[in-house]
């Protein structure tokens, strides 16, 4: 019996608990698949890369890391640009 949709994402949910976090992991994830990448739990043939997705982060086969913004580099300032004058 094939695993319906809502309880893959209510599975995955469970395990990134922010719904956030969850779209962009299916969609880099899915990207990846498209771009040929394998992937890392087994599949049906009728299963979409999205499902695929959700499956590898509902069996913890993908995770993710939360950078804290202290710890992100700091924009670097903007220098002030200096106006050339002719000379008359």
């Amino acid at each position: 019996m094939p695993i319906q949709k809502s309880e893959l994402v209510q599975s995955a949910l469970e395990k990134v608990q922010s719904s956030e976090i969850l779209v962009n992991m299916v969609s880099q994830r899915v990207k990846q698949l498209g771009m040929g990448y394998r992937p890392l739990v087994p599949v049906d043939p009728r299963m979409t890369f999205m499902d695929v997705a959700l499956k590898e982060i509902a069996e913890e086969k993908l995770s993710f890391e939360v950078v804290a913004p202290e710890a992100a580099p700091k924009p670097r300032e903007k220098r002030q640009s200096r106006t050339r004058r002719s000379r008359a």
